[in-house]
């Protein structure tokens, strides 16, 4: 078995074999993750299936740190080549749909009850991560525009805020007792 440095293609494929179990995941279709695996076998350099499984849990590790979804049946580990962050931040940009998605929304389909809320694992004592793994996400913070993406996310979430007033005041003015507060300064829409 090969016990070197995994190679760009190595790392390629397996980041599409996860962002395919995770799509599946992500919209509850059932998936193998085994069968995954072993199809992997032949197209990587010798890899043990012992190997594959720990990459994909570096690669959940990845997305953790860029705050993304992963399968949670892959715990991150953060033992990772930062090659593997090229790789991982690589394929969303090869495939600009993934980016379309909204993270942690899954679709639904038909009648069905409504997502738990997950919050997350309970927090520990100290409130801090290992040594180690907060020396891998500040590293992987440092290759990636956080504030950029924060302020896209400001931004998306002012133009929720504004559209959803704006459809309540359009909606308010059409009720008969908000416009009879309304007339005393200005004309009500559902009088005109």
């Amino acid at each position: 078995m090969t016990n070197g440095a995994w190679t760009e293609k190595e790392n390629d494929l397996i980041v599409a074999d996860y962002f395919a179990m995770l799509a599946d995941d992500i919209s509850e279709r059932p998936y193998n993750k085994a069968e995954h695996r072993r199809a992997l076998l032949p197209r990587l350099n010798n890899r043990s299936e012992g190997s594959i499984e720990f990459k994909h849990q570096n690669i959940s590790a990845v997305l953790k740190g860029l705050r993304e979804d992963w399968i949670p049946g892959y715990k991150p580990a953060f033992n990772f080549q930062m090659t593997l962050v090229d790789a991982v931040a690589r394929w969303p940009a090869l495939n600009p749909a993934w980016l379309g998605r909204q993270p942690g929304l899954r679709p639904t389909g038909g009648l069905s009850e409504a997502a738990q809320i997950w919050t997350g694992p309970p927090p520990t004592l100290s409130n801090q991560p290992t040594p180690q793994e907060l020396e891998q996400m500040l590293h992987i913070a440092r290759r990636f525009d956080v504030a950029g993406r924060d302020e896209r996310n400001r931004a998306l979430g002012r133009a929720g805020e504004e559209r959803v007033l704006a459809h309540e005041r359009s909606s308010d003015l059409r009720r008969p007792e908000v416009c009879a507060i309304a007339a005393r300064g200005r004309a009500c829409a559902a009088a005109e």
